[in-house]
């Protein structure tokens, strides 16, 4: 089945552009008469895609089009702000001609368009998959079946707001210290393969032994400035080796288990993620979603292996009547202080409350980690940088100095 982007004028004398699915043409003309839509124009789509994620092949996932997280969240808000004051279709096709990025348009035009042939709004995303993950999808249609789309709409906006929020700070606080590591390293490299053996010429025909330390660092700038390639070799190909090594389950597993049990990143990893878990659990809570699902959902979500598998175990102990409190504590990999709130809730009826919570105090833990961090980073990179310049530096004196004391002498 093709996809048909169609121009037409609607029963009210309004202008519709969206995309049908049909075996050919004239199919998309008659699919479009059955709405009692006059057709001015229907053309292939040449981005066509089946919308069944189960038959793409790995490469068409690649390919396959989709909204950024930032543009789903503006989305987001956008529809749960058009949605008290207008209609579903009409709040689709507002923000559908509004947006400007062609991509986005095209994609919100598709959901309008199964709203219009009498979807579901779920259903109507599950034609953009990619854009719109099982969590978002799962809410929309709770909001549908309970009558709250607007409320659950806004909800969602907020979550995912914040998570943009939090993904922000990530790359803020990284871009710095990577910076300025780069800039380290080229400097670094600058020196020993244009400054050094230049400078190390003068000493060729001297009569005595370089010290230790000029004669590693004329080997390091040697090695340097006739294999550099072979180290950018190496370097790509080692990248590429451990990527395709990340696609193997049980390598996966074991670099995942590394990352949590390193003394500050594994801490940052698992906040981060439980912070997520917390948030995402509250809003489908919410929602009036089942726990289960909830869970089995999130499950899906978790992009670290041991803790995806911690919460496949814990969807289990929930679904077979646990409390999520004692799954939490019995997996090992959450903090102690989302599980005593799960707890709290639990006992007092707020789950959802106590989950937010919790998720409110990870971010800020995060947040000042991260600031700490950081601001101990940063100059630790420079004294590096300048300890190994110092060395270069005196490497280069170090012969001269030994030359001076001989003509002394």
């Amino acid at each position: 089945m093709a996809r048909f982007a169609y121009h037409a004028i609607d029963v009210k004398g309004q202008e519709r552009r969206g995309a049908v699915d049909a075996q050919d043409e004239p199919g998309a003309i008659a699919k479009l008469g059955q709405r009692q839509w006059h057709v001015l124009s229907v053309s292939a789509d040449t981005a066509t895609y089946v919308h069944d994620a189960s038959s793409r092949t790995d490469g068409s996932r690649w390919l396959a089009r989709r909204l950024s997280a930032k543009q789903l969240a503006l989305f987001t808000r956008q529809f749960a702000s058009l949605m008290l004051v207008a209609p579903l279709e009409e709040s689709l096709r507002t923000i559908a001609r509004q947006t400007e990025k062609e991509k986005a348009r095209f994609i919100l035009g598709n959901v309008h368009a199964g709203i219009v042939e009498g979807l579901p709004l779920a259903e109507a995303m599950r034609r953009e998959e990619p854009s719109f993950p099982p969590v978002y999808r799962a809410m929309i249609a709770a909001g549908e079946s309970s009558g709250s789309l607007p409320s659950i709409a806004m909800r969602l906006a907020d979550m995912l707001e914040r998570q943009a929020t939090v993904r922000a700070k990530i790359v803020a606080a990284l871009a710095y210290p990577v910076v300025l590591s780069l800039v380290a390293i080229a400097v670094v490299s600058g020196l020993m393969i244009s400054v050094v053996p230049r400078v190390v010429e003068q000493f060729d025909n001297a009569s005595r032994q370089l010290p230790l330390l000029t004669r590693t660092v004329i080997a390091l700038s040697q090695a340097m400035a006739n294999w550099w390639w072979a180290m950018l070799l190496a370097l790509a190909l080692g990248g590429a080796g451990f990527l395709r090594g990340l696609q193997q389950p049980g390598f996966r597993l074991r670099v995942d288990a590394a990352v949590l049990g390193l003394p500050f990143v594994g801490r940052l990893v698992r906040d981060v993620h439980a912070a997520g878990l917390a948030r995402t659990l509250a809003t489908m809570i919410e929602a009036r979603l089942p726990l289960v699902d909830g869970l089995r959902l999130a499950t899906r979500t978790a992009s670290n292996t041991v803790q995806r598998n911690a919460l496949g175990i814990i969807t289990e102990k929930v679904r077979a009547g646990g409390a999520l409190s004692t799954a939490l504590r019995e997996a090992g990999t959450f903090p102690p202080l989302m599980v005593y709130l799960a707890a709290s809730g639990e006992s007092a009826g707020q789950l959802a409350l106590m989950l937010e919570r919790a998720a409110d105090y990870l971010e800020r833990e995060f947040e000042s980690f991260t600031a700490t961090a950081m601001a101990l980073l940063e100059p630790a990179i420079i004294v590096v940088m300048g300890v190994v310049v110092a060395l270069i530096i005196l490497a280069i004196l170090l012969p001269i100095l030994q030359l001076q004391n001989l003509t002394g002498l």
